[in-house]
């Protein structure tokens, strides 16, 4: 992104009437970049289901595990990460750099308060790129078109789409979402994706779905077996499918950590 850009682009127009998932978890992060109705729409997702505020960090401290794995001991350098989400400690990009200085990090969303943060926050490192991409998942063809003005299509991606394809009702919609994704990448890239998922405390997880539908910010819950489904032809790397929590954790004297709501899992494209 250009200074010309940052300091010049359109300012966009948000909606403080309605929640946005974005905003939503922020709030659950402990974040200040929301507003009274996405606090009131996760406060009532959090009444009956109190575990959301331990998946939403466990789904950020998979990320931080996922990207290091990736930009260390994967060799991988591009990234390209649908549904950014609004900015806080350790983004893709900071994850990614603090490893390789000379990764290039896309970042996708389309809520008008992750534009403006965007503009601000996301910086790089003088020999990496970081850039954002003001655009929605459900056309994935324009997604691709803007990364690639970025990111170089004939050299390894990693391609991440954490807590994104839960916005997308649809299963077919949100598959042919992730085909025409995985279909645009070289050989040699990942997807990492995670969801949420209504395998750990099924009860619970129903009432919050429908609670967020109620709300104005639906969010599709799908079956382990329906997560793991988005990595078909692609070759997952251990632990497989599993929560987010128990995606190689950090070593405690404790064991595993208890499961989430929210699976995921790291695959290679052969």
């Amino acid at each position: 992104m250009t200074d010309q850009e940052r300091d010049h682009g359109p300012q966009p127009v948000i909606d403080t009437s309605k929640p946005h998932s974005a905003r939503v978890w922020n709030y659950w992060l402990g974040g200040k970049d929301n507003y009274p109705i996405d606090r009131q729409v996760g406060d009532q997702v959090r009444a009956v289901y109190p575990g959301i505020v331990d998946v939403a960090r466990h789904s950020r401290a998979f990320l931080g595990r996922a990207v290091r794995h990736l930009a260390g001991e994967a060799g991988i350098d591009q990234f390209l990460d649908l549904g950014t989400g609004l900015p806080t400690v350790d983004n893709t990009h900071e994850v990614a750099q603090r490893v390789n200085p000379s990764c290039k990090i896309v970042y996708v969303d389309n809520d008008p308060l992750v534009l403006v943060h965007a503009r601000a926050l996301l910086t790089s490192t003088p020999e990496g790129v970081c850039e954002y991409v003001d655009a929605d998942v459900r056309d994935p063809g324009y997604v691709l078109e803007q990364a690639a003005r970025t990111l170089d299509f004939t050299r390894p991606i990693a391609l991440m789409m954490l807590g994104i394809l839960g916005n997308v009702w649809d299963d077919a919609e949100a598959a042919q979402i992730r085909d025409h994704l995985v279909a645009a990448l070289p050989s040699g890239s990942y997807l990492v994706l995670e969801d949420g998922t209504n395998a750990v405390d099924p009860e619970a997880a129903a009432q919050a779905e429908q609670t967020r539908a109620e709300a104005g910010d639906p969010y599709r819950l799908r079956t382990p077996e329906q997560i793991a489904a988005f990595f078909d032809g692609l070759e997952l790397i251990e632990p497989g499918v599993v929560s987010v929590s128990r995606w190689r954790p950090e070593p405690t004297p404790w064991g595993l950590p208890e499961e989430v709501t929210a699976y995921c899992g790291v695959a290679r494209k052969p």
